[in-house]
Order: structure tokens, then C-alpha cells, then sequence
């Protein structure tokens, strides 16, 4: 969506730009805001409007100076947000190391959802751990989705992060909790749901 030549010959976004797609039955609205420090007017002009937003993280450099500053207007302006961490094929990627620096420098109770399927060079995927499935994002730009079961290796992992998951929606949702005091396993959709309410919440950032 960088359209100015001055984007795309820095590789940065200046000016903010609005697209839309469909997921289901619904229409998005997507801003794509300026990452840059020096543009953080434009980022403020559009949190003000928006129902939600997406705080994107790079895997290898973490939070750094303008993800504290988006942070604090997404706070301002009372935004509910999930994280999305990408460059995980780049050198050095660590993705538990950028949800620790998350916690610690945001003090966002934030949770993984997926897990990643190798990094750097051989990043393959991710298994969510709310359908428990492996998902790979085959041709040229992802466009075909491949579900299978998770790699046995990634078995042990996934579940662990799973139930750290559940323990952590059971301290802000109600349902979640009781489900976890009565030792019974949630279902997707419970889940799910439960990802929502507390999202919506900003008690919960997936």
C-alpha cells in the first residue's frame, strides 16, 4: 500500500493508507499506519478511529522505541490490540525472546496462539494451538492453506503452550476459569470465545 516513491525507495510507510477486505461475512477496514518515529501523528490520527488494531513486532530487533510510543496511544485511546510478530525467517528470529520483551516492556498479558514451525531458513508454518493442527501456506504467496496434524517433535511443545494458554485466559475470563478449576478441557469454540471477550476486554492480548 506504499504508493509514494520516496516508500518504496526508503522501504518505510509515510503516509497512512486505507484498503478493505472480506473474511466471511464481513468487511474490514485496514489503515496501515507509518512504523517510523518521525510519522507518529499519522499513527495517532488513525487510533482514534479505529475498532481495533494489529501492533506488528519484528521477530529479530523486538520492541524498540516507536512500539512503546504506539503503545502508549493504543492505551490512550483505549484500543484493544493483538500482536503479530513477523520476519520470523529472518537471521537470528526469536519469537518466545519478543513475548518475554513484551510482557516485561509493555506489561501487556499478552499469550502466544501459534507456535511457529521452524524459524530462519526453515520456517515452514505454524501450529495453532487452539485447533491443536499444523497450518502451512503453500505457492507463491501463501494462498493455499494445507492443515495437517502437528509434527510429533512439536507434540510435547504445543501442548505445554497450549495449557499455558488456557491458565492464562482462566485469570481473566469466567468462563475459561471455571472450566480450568473443574479441571475440564475447553473446547475450540470456548476458546475462542474467550479470546474475544477479554481482547475486547484489553485483559487479554492474543
Amino acid at each position: 500500500m506504499d504508493s509514494m516513491d520516496l516508500e518504496r525507495e526508503k522501504g518505510i510507510t509515510i503516509q497512512s493508507a486505507a484498503t478493505y477486505c472480506q473474511w466471511g461475512d464481513n468487511h474490514i477496514n485496514i489503515i496501515d499506519t507509518p512504523g517510523h518515529v518521525d510519522f507518529t501523528i499519522e499513527v495517532e490520527r488513525a487510533l482514534r478511529v479505529l475498532d481495533g488494531a494489529i501492533l506488528v513486532v519484528c521477530a529479530v530487533s523486538g520492541v524498540q522505541s516507536q512500539t512503546l510510543t504506539v503503545d502508549r496511544q493504543m492505551k490512550r485511546y483505549g484500543v484493544p490490540r493483538v500482536v503479530f510478530i513477523n520476519k520470523l525467517d529472518r537471521m537470528g528470529a526469536n519469537p518466545s525472546k519478543i513475548v518475554s520483551n513484551i510482557r516485561n516492556q509493555l506489561r501487556l498479558p499478552v499469550c502466544q496462539v501459534q507456535l511457529p514451525i521452524g524459524l530462519e531458513g526453515d520456517h515452514d508454518g505454524v501450529v495453532d494451538l487452539i485447533q491443536m493442527k499444523a497450518i502451512h501456506y503453500r505457492g507463491d504467496k501463501g494462498q493455499n492453506v494445507e492443515t495437517v496434524d502437528i509434527p510429533t517433535d512439536m507434540l510435547e511443545e504445543a501442548q505445554e503452550m497450549r495449557a499455558e494458554l488456557i491458565a492464562a485466559l482462566a485469570d481473566v475470563d469466567e468462563e475459561i476459569g471455571e472450566l480450568f478449576l473443574m479441571e475440564e478441557e475447553p473446547s475450540s469454540e470456548q476458546l475462542h470465545e474467550a479470546i474475544r471477550r477479554s481482547t475486547m476486554n484489553k485483559t487479554f492480548v492474543p
